[in-house]
C-alpha cells in the first residue's frame, strides 16, 4: 500500500464519518410510538425505559456494534464461561448502583482485556527488541496485560461497590432509628418508608425510595423488601428485612423489633468504629517509629557526636 492510498483512505473514512453525523442530527419525520411516549413515566420501574429515555450519541459506532455484535456475543459467553461469577457481578452492579447489566460489564472486560494486551504487547516488544526472545516477550506481556485489563475492570467495579456498601452502611443505624420512631409513633411500615424517602438524602434513602415506587405501581411490599434483600446482599439489611418480613406475616408487634434492631445496628457502628479506630492506631505507629522517632534521635545523638570529634 502506497502513502497516497493510505491517505486516500483516512481521508475517505473522515469524510464517511461526517456525512454520517450530518445525516444522524436530521430531525425524524413520523409519530413516536406508544413505548416511547409512555417510557418517561415508567423509569422508576422499567430497565427498558431507562434505556429508551438516556440519552444517545449521534454516531455510526451503534452500526458498528451490530455488525460485530455477533463475535462481541462470543467472545462475551466464552469470557463468561472461563470467569464465571455473573451472580457475583449483578450484586457488585447492584451494590454500586449502576444501571449497567452483567453482559455490558463483561463487553467492558473485553474492552480491557484488549486495551491490556496492546499495551502489554508494545511494553514486550519494546523490552526484548534487542535480544532474541523478542517474540516469547512480546507473548508474555499481551497475555500479562490482557489478564491485568480484566483485574482492573473488575478492581473498579468492587471498589465502587465497596464505597457505596459502606455508605450505606453508616446511613444505616439511623435509618432504622428514624423507621422505628415513625412505626412507634403510629405510622404503617410502608407510611415509614415514603417518609425515610422523602425526607432522606442518602444511598439507603434511595434503596427504600425504589421499594416504595414500586409498592405504588402495584407490587406487594414484601415481594419489594425480598427483592432489596436479595439485590443488597448486606447482612444489616437482610436482618433488618427479614424481621420486617417475619413481623408482617405473623404479626409481631412492628415497633419493638424495630427498636431492638436499632439498638443492635447502633451497638454494631460502635463495634466498627473502635475495630476502624484500631487499625487507625496501628496506622499511625508507621509514621512514629519511621520518621519521628529517627528524626528525634538524631536530635539527641548528632550534637555529641559533633562534640566528640571536636574533642578529638
Amino acid at each position: 500500500m502506497t502513502p497516497t492510498i493510505a491517505l486516500a483512505l483516512l481521508a475517505g473514512a473522515a469524510l464517511g464519518t461526517g456525512l454520517w453525523l450530518l445525516v444522524s442530527l436530521a430531525p425524524r419525520v413520523g409519530r413516536p410510538r406508544l413505548a416511547t411516549r409512555l417510557a418517561p413515566y415508567l423509569v422508576d420501574l422499567s430497565e427498558e425505559a431507562r434505556q429508551m429515555t438516556r440519552p444517545r450519541s449521534s454516531d455510526p459506532l451503534p452500526i458498528v456494534g451490530a455488525v460485530l455484535s455477533p463475535l462481541v456475543d462470543g467472545l462475551v459467553r466464552s469470557l463468561e464461561g472461563v470467569l464465571g461469577g455473573a451472580r457475583v457481578i449483578a450484586t457488585r452492579l447492584r451494590q454500586a448502583g449502576s444501571t449497567s447489566t452483567v453482559a455490558a460489564h463483561r463487553a467492558r472486560q473485553l474492552l480491557g482485556a484488549a486495551l491490556g494486551a496492546a499495551l502489554g504487547a508494545t511494553a514486550g516488544i519494546v523490552a526484548g527488541r534487542d535480544g532474541l526472545g523478542l517474540v516469547p516477550v512480546g507473548l508474555a506481556g499481551l497475555v500479562a496485560g490482557a489478564v491485568a485489563g480484566i483485574g482492573a475492570t473488575d478492581a473498579l467495579l468492587a471498589r465502587a461497590a465497596r464505597r457505596r456498601v459502606a455508605r450505606m452502611s453508616e446511613e444505616f443505624p439511623t435509618v432504622v432509628e428514624f423507621l422505628a420512631l415513625s412505626v412507634s409513633a403510629g405510622e404503617p411500615i410502608l407510611d415509614a418508608l415514603r417518609r425515610i424517602a422523602h425526607t432522606g438524602s442518602g444511598e439507603l434513602a434511595g434503596e427504600f425510595a425504589r421499594v416504595v415506587s414500586r409498592t405504588a405501581a402495584g407490587q406487594p411490599l414484601a415481594r419489594a423488601l425480598a427483592e432489596l434483600r436479595d439485590d443488597l446482599a448486606m447482612p444489616a439489611v437482610a436482618r433488618l428485612i427479614d424481621q420486617v418480613l417475619a413481623a408482617l406475616e405473623r404479626g409481631t408487634p412492628l415497633a419493638e423489633v424495630l427498636r431492638a434492631h436499632a439498638l443492635d445496628a447502633r451497638e454494631e457502628s460502635k463495634r466498627r468504629v473502635l475495630e476502624a479506630a484500631g487499625k487507625r492506631e496501628v496506622a499511625m505507629l508507621v509514621p512514629l517509629v519511621f520518621l519521628i522517632l529517627p528524626v528525634t534521635v538524631l536530635f539527641a545523638v548528632w550534637p555529641g557526636l559533633m562534640v566528640l570529634q571536636l574533642g578529638l
